[in-house]
């Protein structure tokens, strides 16, 4: 019987996992397909404060790029603390940007003279904001490896690691979750963390209860490798922060341009909510690919070498779901954290394995409480 059963090993189960054995706990991580199978394989590894509004998710954000880079102290994940630019296409945008930016209260600077950031920017530009904390790591590399760093520090025998195995409901004595019923056989445990990503609401459903985590598609195109790197940090246009905060359920697209250390270039950001439907949208791939050269002239004559489309769990209120569930004992949820879900995982991580060891969390986690969603918020 394990301490803890975490359902999901994508990037934030692997950080529930990490810092649950990192606290004494016996854990066991379920997952119906390999590690990184889901949402996480899909992302760019964004650890970013610059897009994020002042209040809890941003402390968290904070809380997590400290965490990340205590983590890759020890451990390779290709992380890359290169920083993030926010770049205003106009003086009105700037000016909203450099006040965000005050407003945020993280480190920054103001970037008056782009080219001496990012000598192939387009011209023109009115300026920009740069984020020394905005970092980046291999999203993949970083879950197999957080698994892996639990199970070589505290032992295989604390953290132990079952792909291909399906959660089918919940196990229950006395009112409170005991364990999991899955396509291998019960499974008992004194808790049980929901962090199964953009399928967090479906894990809820099975132990009876809602969470409105619904799936929010997004594309990234890869350029070949580039013997010369010709993007230095994450750049960013101001409307991907506006479509980051956005309702809409259609198709919205902003420039995100940043390289990766294999010499390749990863551009998006797409995002609509179209079910869990992976047909491949030239249009979309178009637009990002116009965007981009819009912004680094060139990229023009770059060859585009594949793409690949994730869903990112969104709820409504774009804050995720960290914390006990009082709907019922014994479950814990670690999901919907959208397009954010990288960066924020050692925080997320650290705080539910203080719950789970009986400590009181060193954030407060009332904005991100399970149990805030009306019924009629599910659609």
């Amino acid at each position: 019987m394990a301490d803890v059963i975490v359902v999901g090993a994508g990037v934030v189960g692997a950080a529930c996992a990490y810092y649950a054995a990192r606290a004494g706990l016996d854990v066991t991580v379920l997952d119906r397909g390999p590690v990184a199978g889901g949402t996480t394989g899909a992302g760019e590894g964004n650890i970013l404060v610059s897009d994020k509004e002042p209040g809890p998710e941003l402390d968290l954000a904070v809380l997590s790029n400290k965490l990340w880079r205590e983590l890759a102290d020890g451990v390779d994940f290709e992380f890359e603390a290169k920083g993030g630019l926010v770049v205003a296409e106009t003086p009105a945008v700037l000016e909203q940007l450099t006040a965000l930016a005050v407003k945020q209260g993280v480190e920054h600077t103001l970037a008056g003279d782009l080219a001496a950031y990012e000598p192939h920017l387009a011209q023109g530009l009115a300026g920009g904001v740069f984020y020394p904390q905005d970092a980046q790591v291999q999203p993949m590399l970083a879950a197999a490896r957080l698994i892996r760093a639990a199970q070589d520090r505290y032992g295989h025998q604390k953290v132990r690691l079952r792909t291909g195995v399906t959660v089918t409901g919940f196990l229950r004595s006395g009112g409170r979750v005991t364990g999991v019923r899955t396509s291998e056989g019960d499974l008992l445990a004194a808790a049980v963390v929901n962090a199964a990503g953009t399928w967090g609401g479906e894990v809820a459903r099975l132990a009876g209860v809602h969470l409105p985590v619904l799936p929010r598609r997004g594309f990234i195109l890869v350029t070949e490798p580039l013997r010369t790197p010709l993007v230095r940090h994450k750049v960013y246009t101001a409307a991907y922060v506006t479509n980051v905060a956005s309702d809409n359920e259609g198709l919205e697209t902003s420039a995100v341009v940043e390289g990766t250390p294999s010499g390749t270039v990863l551009i998006g950001a797409s995002r609509e909510r179209v079910g869990f439907d992976r047909t491949i949208s030239l249009p979309v791939l178009q637009r990002l690919a116009a965007q981009a050269v819009a912004l680094f002239p060139v990229l023009r004559d770059v060859r585009a070498i594949r793409t690949y489309c994730g869903f990112r769990p969104y709820c409504p209120d774009h804050l995720p779901v960290i914390g006990a569930d009082p709907r019922m004992p014994g479950l814990y949820h670690a999901c919907g954290h959208e397009g954010a879900g990288i960066g924020l995982a050692p925080a997320t991580g650290h705080l539910l394995a203080q719950l789970l060891s009986g400590q009181s969390p060193s954030l407060d986690l009332g904005a991100f409480r399970p149990d805030r969603f009306p019924a009629e918020a599910h659609s």
